[in-house]
């Protein structure tokens, strides 16, 4: 019985050995395998400091002021373009920015300057006609008045004639009265119709010289030159790229332009804003006096620093953004420094800072995990990671707030060291 005893305690004493064995071995192996993933997997110290969460957008650069040449609205219908500047060219006051083809309205000049031509022909000759006319019918207004006095002159020798020749006398005196009077109406009513014939003809010219004028206004409105001194910005030809596209070619030699068609901008470059929208959602994060870092696109080795000066009260529809259409609230801010390299038109990245919160206990996005419904982060313990719940009230695409689970100068896992890695 004893024998059997300290057989069963003998098998027992192996058991917890063999167990004990066990055990320090998957400790020392899960020592081992974190102490591995601790050489390679990166970390960040847990940090106190500001808390800045930031909203990011795209942008564009774009004057203040501005003078802006358009295709001439007096052209009527689409004008070509013959002849334009390239874009980023410097002008000068009264040089030629752009030439838009006459051959049309050319045509028009010189139908309207013959049509002129032969009103005023037309003039002289109704005026000649009319004097001819006046001086015939005073010829014989005159010759009327001659044979009245003859007529009288028969009348006065009725004394010494017979009675039948006096009678004959009165009739002869009575009829060159009377052809007197019609040669006097005649004159009177030639003269009048003159004067009608020559007021038609003047109106008729007067209409054609306002149509020489019109056509040589028009095609003088066609040569644009610089209205300042400045750069040159091409504007995008819409009809070309499609009204809702934001890749739209600019302006070219041989494109046609609609009336009033804005062609090219000479920007004043002191006053660059930049412009950008604001979803909806986004509206009330915003306010007027945010801190915003720009990075433009063509300027890749500078960020500047601007502030928001204006958010529109007013949604509009921001066709851009595909159909349906969203909601968007205009943005500008304003730069506090510049650079000789930009240019309106110009793409930005904008990072506005829409919450800050001091003293905050930080770690990076990349540091916070999340297992089984727990936010969690992985605290470097000498050669292992200790796993920790955390508790975080704000984030940001970069930061995250800490509230519980970390002190300052801890480090912190940037990837899972639970995770098997390739090639183990």
């Amino acid at each position: 019985m004893t024998g059997k005893i300290d057989a069963i305690r003998g098998r027992g004493r192996w058991w917890l050995i063999g167990t004990a064995i066990i055990v320090i071995s998957s400790v020392t192996w899960g020592a081992v395998r974190y102490s591995r993933q601790g050489t390679s997997i990166p970390t960040a110290e847990v940090k106190v400091g500001e808390f800045v969460d930031h909203l990011q957008l795209r942008g564009e650069l774009k004057p203040l002021r501005s003078k802006v040449v358009t295709a001439p609205s007096t052209a009527g219908s689409d004008v070509q373009i013959v002849k334009l500047v390239k874009n980023g060219d410097q002008v000068k006051t009264g040089e030629l920015i752009v030439q838009f083809d006459v051959s049309t309205l050319q045509r028009t000049l010189d139908e309207a300057r013959s049509t002129l031509k032969q009103a005023e022909g037309e003039i002289v000759q109704t005026r000649a006609q009319g004097q001819l006319a006046q001086e015939q019918d005073q010829t014989d207004l005159v010759k009327a008045g001659y044979d009245v006095e003859r007529a009288k002159l028969e009348v006065s020798k009725q004394e010494i004639v017979s009675e039948i020749d006096g009678a004959k006398a009165r009739v002869t005196l009575a009829d060159a009265e009377q052809m007197a009077r019609q040669a006097a109406q005649k004159l009177k009513s030639d003269h009048s119709g003159s004067e009608a014939d020559v007021q038609g003809k003047i109106e008729k010219r007067d209409k054609a010289r306002f149509d020489v004028q019109k056509a040589e206004g028009q095609i003088a409105a066609l040569t644009v030159k610089a209205p300042g001194d400045g750069m040159v910005t091409l504007m995008p030809n819409w009809r070309a790229g499609g009204f809702f596209s934001d890749n739209a070619p600019e302006f070219k030699e041989g494109d046609r332009a609609w009336p009033g068609a804005a062609i090219a901008e000479l920007p004043d470059l002191s006053t660059l804003r930049v412009t950008a929208h604001i979803d909806e959602i986004d509206r009330g994060r915003m306010s007027a006096g945010q801190n915003a870092s720009i990075r433009v696109d063509a300027v890749p080795d500078k960020e500047l620093i601007g502030r928001v000066t204006d958010i529109s009260t007013i949604a509009k529809m921001d066709f851009s953004s595909g159909w349906p259409p969203k909601k968007s609230f205009d943005l500008t801010i304003q730069l506090e420094q510049s650079d000789p390299r930009l240019r309106p038109g110009m793409s930005t990245t904008i990072r506005v800072a829409v919450d800050k919160v001091p003293n905050s206990t930080l770690i990076p996005v990349k540091a916070v995990f999340s297992k089984e419904g727990r936010t969690l982060a992985y605290v470097v313990r000498g050669a292992a990671f200790e796993e920790r719940t955390i508790e975080v009230s704000r984030r940001s695409t970069e930061e995250v707030v800490v509230n519980k689970g970390l002190a300052r100068g801890e480090k912190v896992a940037l990837k899972d060291p639970t995770l098997k890695e390739s090639g183990e």
